[in-house]
Parts: structure tokens; sequence; C-alpha cells
């Protein structure tokens, strides 16, 4: 971008994705791909692009989303819409997530097409997605309740895994096969006004808000998944089932390698509740009547809100409040055992002999999510695969600052997209 539009999109925040989608239409279509733009709204296409097979079989769909979220470039080394490359790095916001997944995908699909290269059985598409970053209201949703048979899809690859773990002397890559529901609530407190410099007239609803909230500094307890339970068991070689299973897997963990139990495994496990806005009172000098918080809450895949509600009440126990739910999307996963997971595995003993998969759930939110509800057929995992920079140094880059990746890791990708539609669709 341009140094003007740098500053207008911290202030504005993410959007305006129709000339990126524009470069990647033409670019898709000069290499034989059937493509177009839906939108939902003017200036933010999505773009659906196929590539027609010569026999009847399944659809692999490439996933990806081109918005970004916002950056000050004040808190970045560098400029943050730079997109360049400096000693061996791709820099500026959405190398990570996830500009650089998309452009291994496009290359990947557009090198595919132009060799002459056809599916022998189903057809091969991408789908490239605006609104991401804030719901997915007018893209991937949208796109799957308004054009569900442009982008049905049996097998389904977007982001959220791919990324290295280094345990114990091996290699894993993790494979995303679920993510985590979302069920923010707000937590409302009430109480008697009065006037400020007579604290004990009134009853002050912020105080007994605060109380609840301290309550939240700890987290519900760990529950089994299998998700779970299974990466434990690739981890250490050995099953950790059950409530006292899991603990003890992950207290191992802790001990071990305490950044992976935070980064990845403690936050697939159970509710977790993170207050993060609050607000009370109208005037400097009234004590306030009413007080409230929003509280993110993510569940694992299946739960719904009573189990929301039900770890909320475990934590702050009863009292005079109510809770009101602000958004609800229920958790997904995909199962961890199919073809595609078969092919990505075979793909990976090729180019890292000796590496292995972990399966995990995403704690946040993605738009594998409205394509796992829409399809439920429909095997759909996060994976793109990195190799020089792993997990515990490339998760903390996702929305932060100085956000980039090694050009090596996009040129493994690419690859990896080159090879997985030949290997699925012959």
């Amino acid at each position: 971008m341009e140094e003007g539009t740098a500053t207008a999109a911290v202030r504005l925040g993410p959007g305006n994705e129709g000339p990126v989608q524009d470069f990647l239409h033409s670019t898709l279509t000069e290499a034989g791909f059937e493509c177009e733009q839906l939108s939902a709204e003017p200036g933010r296409p999505n773009l659906v692009a196929r590539l027609r097979g010569t026999g009847d079989g399944p659809t692999l769909t490439l996933l990806g989303h081109v918005d970004t979220v916002r950056a000050d470039p004040d808190e970045w080394s560098f400029d943050p819409w730079a997109g360049d490359v400096a000693d061996g790095w791709v820099r500026g916001r959405g190398a990570l997530d996830m500009k650089g997944q998309v452009a291994a995908e496009v290359a990947a699909a557009a090198t595919l097409g132009e060799s002459g290269w056809r599916p022998t059985s189903g057809d091969l598409l991408l789908v490239i997605t605006a609104d991401e970053e804030v719901g997915g209201g007018l893209g991937a949703f949208w796109l799957c309740e308004q054009h569900p048979d442009k982008v049905r899809s049996d097998f389904v690859v977007n982001e959220g895994g791919g990324e290295l773990i280094e345990h114990g002397g091996r290699r894993l890559y993790t494979l995303s096969v679920g993510e985590k529901g979302i069920f923010r609530m707000r937590l409302r407190t009430s109480g008697k006004a009065g006037h400020a410099s007579l604290p004990r007239v009134g009853r002050n609803a912020l105080l007994e808000l605060a109380g609840y909230l301290a309550a939240l500094s700890e987290q519900p307890p760990p529950e089994p998944t299998p998700e779970g339970e299974a990466l434990l068991e690739v981890l250490f070689g050995k099953p950790f089932a059950g409530e006292e299973g899991i603990r003890a897997g992950l207290d191992r963990l802790r001990a071990e390698q305490p950044l992976l139990s935070d980064l990845l495994v403690e936050p697939m496990l159970g509710v977790t509740l993170t207050p993060t806005k609050a607000h009370a009172g109208k005037k400097a000098n009234v004590i306030p009547a009413e007080a409230e918080a929003l509280i993110d809450c993510r569940v694992p895949p299946g739960y719904g809100e009573d189990e929301a509600r039900r770890q909320l009440e475990a934590l702050i126990g009863g009292g005079d409040y109510t809770v009101e739910f602000t958004e609800a999307v229920v958790g997904s996963r995909s199962p961890m055992d199919s073809p595609l997971a078969d092919a990505i595995r075979a793909w990976l003993a090729d180019v890292d002999p000796g590496a292995e998969m972990a399966p995990t759930v995403m704690p946040g939110f993605s738009d594998s999510n409205p394509f796992r509800a829409a399809f439920p057929d429909a095997v759909v995992y996060g994976f793109c695969p990195h190799r020089e920079i792993d997990l515990l140094e490339a998760t903390p880059l996702i929305h932060g600052a100085d956000e980039r990746v090694p050009v090596s890791d996009i040129e493994l990708a690419a690859c990896f997209f080159h090879e997985l539609p030949r290997r699925m669709l012959g």
C-alpha cells in the first residue's frame, strides 16, 4: 500500500479488498480458471475461481481471506504495509494472517492451470474471501448462505495449522481439525446511585462488578476433548484420557514447555472466560447504579450457551447480576482421519521424513466455521506448512507488530498447494 493508504487503514480498519481481488481474478483467469467476484457490499468482493476436471469427483477448495487487521506504524520497526522482502523475510501486515498463504495458494493453482493440468476427477476451487477479520458477514458466511452451490466443497484447506512444533526431539506439524465456539456475554450488576462524596449512602454497582471480574483471574479447569486427548498422546507417545489424564498431561507439558502449553494446548481444553471491556457511570461525582463488562467466552466444539453460563457461574458464584449473550457461534470440528489427512501426511513424509502431524483446535475463529456449518459432510482443515519459523515464534506475530514470514516457508507452502490437488484429484 501507499503511505496515504496505510494511514487510512489504521483509521478505518479492514476493507477495500477490491484491488487485490482484481489482481487475483486476472491471474487465475489467465491460468484457465473460471472466475467471478461476488459482493455483499460494494468494494468488498469475494473471489470464486474454479478449475474444472475431466470427470466426476470431489471438489477440493483452497480457502483464504485477503483482509487484515489494523496496524499502527508507531508500534512497528518497519512499514506495516511494506509487503517487501528483506534478509529472507516477507514483511508486513498479513504475511502470516493470511496473505502469505493466499499468495502460495494462488501461485500454485496458477502454475497448475498454466501447465495444462486438469483434475481427472472433481474440481479444484479457490475461494478468496473478504471480511474474515470482523466475522465474515460479508465473506464466507454470506457466500455459504447466499451462494452455496458456487462454493460447495467436499474437502477444504484453510488457515490455522501447519505450524512446526519441536518437542522431545521430534518434529510435529499441526493440523487444525476444528475451532472453538464464541459465546460473548454481557455481565451486568445493579446498585443504588448516590453522591460520590458519600460512598456509604449508595450501593456502587462498579465495585460489585469488580468483585466478579476479579474471580475471572482464574480459568475453568481443563476438560477432555477428543482433539486434546489426541494431541497429548502425539506429544508424549502415550494416552492421557479423561479429566485426570488431561490434567496430568497438561501439568507435564507446563513443566517441559510452558510456552507451548500457553499458546496451543491449554486454550484447546475447555471453556475460557476473558473480560475485555467494562463500563459504568455517567458522571464523575455520581455513584454508578449500573455497571457492565463484556466477557469473551470460547468453548470447545459442541458446547453451547448452557455450558458457557455454567462455567461462568462456577467461577464467580451466585449474586445479584444478569448475563446476556451478545454473540453465539457454535464451534465446529472435522474428523481427524480422512483422505485429506492421508494426503497431507503423505506429502509431509516426502518433504520432511520422520515428521508427524498433530491434531489441534483453533481457539479463535476462521472461515472454516461457515464451511463446516453449510456443508456438514465436508472435511475442513487448517494447514499451511512452515518449517523455518516454528509455532512459538510465529504465533505472537499474528495480529502483532513486525509481522513477517520466511521466504522459504512461502515457497514450502506453494509446493504443498501445488502437490495437494494432484494427490487428491488425479
